[in-house]
């Protein structure tokens, strides 16, 4: 079963030509030094185009991905089961389409870690969807293991991303990690910062157990702590040890309202 875009014509183009401009202008031309190993963990971005589209597409410029990609991202909606994942089939969007790497996401169910077949969290979901098109403008080989994420328990994200990482480890072609979130949601511009700032600060010392504990103590609004988390726990395992910040901006960017702001960041961890 192929998934049907359902953000299209809203988050960012239903003409297929105008979202090709769209992803040229915000990727620019791929910076990445060919010699150097795949990046195991990206964090970038997922709402419309006008508002994040910068720091996905510089993010994903910088990036050196592996054919093959664990797609993470929040589950807004509440629909489906706590570790839902699209296993076959294709995710389509104006103009082209990514397939489901379908024996991978076989090993991410068998895996015994939580993880189920189940669509219905992704049907009406905006935060993979967005992605896709710049993945696909990126490689259009890339092939994908959409996963959306609700499960809240630390000790189960650690156990997930561990699942993911033993899965990554044996598999005999290198595996990227690509997780999709914004950061704080509808505060002023200077609240948003600084408590951006502690879970990004988290996020680039590579500790996944913080990172979740600052969001949660601070109530910081970011919505894909949750994939992050996990997504985090795999490449530590992995032997991940620092990442860096692309950029991070947010919606007064476009809007010109500093007041009531939501942000984003760029986060590529090697």
């Amino acid at each position: 079963m192929n998934r049907q875009p359902v953000v299209a014509g809203r988050f960012y183009p239903d003409s297929p030509d105008q979202l090709r401009k769209e992803l040229e202008m915000y990727s620019g031309t791929p910076d990445v030094d060919g010699d150097r190993p795949v990046d195991r963990l990206i964090m970038v971005p997922h709402a419309g185009y006008m508002f994040s589209g910068e720091p996905c597409g510089k993010t994903l410029a910088q990036s050196k991905l592996a054919d093959t990609v664990f797609l993470l991202g929040p589950n807004h909606t509440g629909l489906g089961s706590p570790l839902s994942v699209w296993d076959t089939g294709s995710w389509e969007f104006p103009g082209g389409n990514l397939d489901v790497d379908e024996e991978l996401a076989a090993k991410l169910i068998e895996s015994g870690a939580g993880f189920v077949s189940n669509e219905k969290a992704h049907s009406r979901e905006h935060s993979l969807e967005v992605i896709v098109p710049f993945l696909h403008h990126l490689n259009p080989a890339i092939k994908i293991v959409p996963v959306c994420v609700s499960e809240a328990s630390p000790s189960n994200l650690r156990k997930a991303g561990e699942a993911i990482a033993d899965i990554m480890e044996n598999h005999p072609e290198p595996i990227s990690i690509v997780v999709s979130s914004d950061m704080s949601h509808f505060i002023s511009a200077d609240q948003a910062k600084k408590l951006d700032s502690m879970a990004l600060e988290a996020i680039i010392r590579m500790d996944p157990s913080d990172l979740y504990s600052i969001v949660s103590s601070n109530q910081i609004s970011m919505c894909g702590v949750l994939p992050m988390t996990m997504g985090m726990f795999a490449v530590k395992k992995l032997g991940a040890t620092s990442g860096k910040l692309v950029q991070y901006t947010n919606s007064g960017q476009a809007t010109g309202d500093y007041e009531r702001v939501v942000a984003y960041a760029g986060v590529i961890i090697s």
